[in-house]
């Protein structure tokens, strides 16, 4: 049997056509990964920055100052360092789950980042659950603490593993019940609709003044979450050395620092979102484009305006979060665990009734 050399030459030519389709694919489907994942770690490095900066203007210090212009490249330089010490392990700890703790914390939160709408049709995944799939991998972070706590073998360490586990607990359910909220105004779980919902009206269709109890629950249960001052319990440096991390060294350590700033910034941007009215703003930028004839590009000048007035909404609520931590002194255990299940509970539930009952009578 003979065969042409010209159609032996199409057959390569449609394998290698076919090749380059399939890497092309796999090159689409991980460039927005890793645009978001390049994006959120500049956000972080921008976070550290600013914290040193704002507290160091609180406290009246001068703050970072020589690693680059106006000590921009610190958060960078102290991840160097972080990443080139050396790996300890308790020697009658366990290794495993010394180990997993850290990468638990860090991939739980980073995954949350694949719901958040930074601007219109600019979401990694929209989906119908999107805020619970939200509040249901942040609870697995203190899975992680916990784990990372009894590895270390350390009772101040453990002690720090129960403390962050209780405290997700109690204030995971006022954070659960004022999304609920929030679902039931915007008649969705999604996050694009629940902007959407509130740009019909603007800037007084924020759930911010649709939820004001609602709001502020959110707001402390958030920063519980966090683990921030006043609520830094886990990881209370009088108390418990340095709580779960107190026998971590180099990358390992690195990792539950980043997990911090990681959940801030998720929750600054979940506030944006649902109380804020996420990437729209009440005065109207779509006359723009048409102002100067560039309607070709009018998309992209809308997702890029609606990234920027995410993320200034965002950086707001970070000065907020970033100031109350060099205010106000830290809670007892006993308090921090009274107020989140004897006045934050009852007081997202009666949040919760009185927007079903009024969405009920508006019916």
């Amino acid at each position: 049997m003979i065969i042409d050399t010209t159609e032996v030459q199409d057959i390569n030519s449609f394998s290698r056509l076919e090749s380059l389709k399939e890497v092309y694919g796999i090159i689409g489907m991980f460039l927005p990964i890793l645009t978001l994942v390049l994006g959120i770690t500049i956000g972080v490095l921008v976070i550290v920055w600013l914290e040193r900066e704002i507290s160091a203007g609180i406290q009246q210090r001068i703050g970072p100052e020589y690693a680059g212009p106006l000590g921009i490249l610190q958060a960078l330089a102290d991840g160097t360092k972080l990443i080139f010490k050396e790996n300890l392990f308790p020697s009658r700890g366990d290794i495993r789950l010394f180990s997993i703790g850290p990468s638990i914390a860090v991939i739980s939160i980073l995954l949350s980042y694949s719901v958040i709408p930074f601007s219109y049709h600019f979401v990694l995944s929209d989906l119908n659950i999107g805020v619970f799939l939200w509040i249901a991998i942040s609870s697995i972070a203190p899975i992680g603490l916990l784990m990372s706590g009894y590895g270390s073998n350390n009772k101040y360490s453990f002690l720090g593993g129960l403390r962050a586990a209780a405290q997700s607990i109690s204030y995971e359910i006022p954070l659960t019940l004022c999304v609920l909220s929030i679902s039931l105004l915007s008649n969705s779980s999604s996050t694009v609709d629940i902007v959407e919902a509130q740009s019909k009206y603007g800037f007084w269709g924020w759930n911010l003044w649709r939820q004001p109890i609602g709001f502020f629950v959110f707001l402390i249960s958030s920063l519980a979450e966090c683990e921030r001052l006043p609520f830094d319990l886990p990881e209370a440096e009088e108390e418990l050395v340095a709580g779960y991390q107190t026998e971590y060294s180099g990358i390992k350590f690195g990792l539950f620092y980043v997990a911090s700033y990681l959940n801030l910034l998720v929750s600054s941007l979940f506030v944006t979102v649902l109380y804020l009215g996420g990437w729209n703003i009440s005065i109207p930028y779509i006359f723009v484009p048409e102002l100067f004839e560039i309607n070709k590009v009018g998309r992209v000048f809308g997702t890029t305006i609606g990234i920027f007035i995410t993320l200034a909404k965002t950086y707001l609520f970070l000065f907020i979060s970033i100031t109350t931590r060099w205010t106000l002194p830290r809670l007892r255990i006993d308090q921090l665990l009274n107020l989140g299940w004897k006045f934050l509970l009852p007081i997202s539930l009666g949040n919760l009734l009185l927007t079903t009952s009024f969405q009920l009578i508006s019916l």
